[in-house]
């Protein structure tokens, strides 16, 4: 699998293009690879059908050659308007859009509220949706209505981009 996934990173990259992804689905007889632009003019520069085709085509003759990977059907996307967000470089690119974070260990924090008759309370979060303000020592920095939390990119489970239209 390594050395499958290597031929895919190589080749994307040469082409111009970053692997975002890769999945391999029905008992890996469809492979669905997403990609993006190496150097974005923004967060908006996305790849288009042309790029998409000029990648399936180059994948689609490197898998040929590759007679020890078996496949029926190859499928190459962009990343899409919510889009994984996986390396630390993601989220500077997106600074200022909205995400979804899954943590893998939730954050306890004390919250005073009406119900508990202004008594503090622990509370334990797993699932952020807010905007992207940055990185600070390898924390994200999302401001949930108003409050910025410090998430440690280590305790990242899933993120993507969630838009607002």
């Amino acid at each position: 699998m390594h050395k499958f996934l290597s031929l895919i990173y190589t080749s994307v990259s040469q082409l111009g293009y970053e692997l975002i992804d890769l999945e391999i689905t029905n008992r890996g007889k469809v492979l669905r690879v997403f990609i993006d632009k190496q150097n974005p003019v923004d967060s908006r520069d996305s790849v288009n059908i042309d790029d998409c085709t000029l990648v399936s085509n180059q994948l689609g003759n490197l898998l040929a050659v590759e007679n020890d990977i078996d496949y029926d059907r190859l499928e190459v996307s962009s990343p899409g308007m919510d889009r994984v967000l996986k390396k630390e470089a993601d989220f500077v690119r997106f600074i200022g859009e909205r995400a979804t974070v899954k943590l893998r260990v939730p954050i306890i924090e004390l919250v005073v509220s009406a119900k508990t008759d202004g008594k503090e309370e622990k509370v334990t979060k797993k699932n952020f949706v807010g905007f992207i303000r940055g990185l600070e020592q390898g924390e994200l920095l999302l401001d949930c209505e108003g409050a910025v939390y410090k998430i440690a990119l280590t305790n990242i489970d899933k993120s993507r981009l969630n838009p607002v239209f």
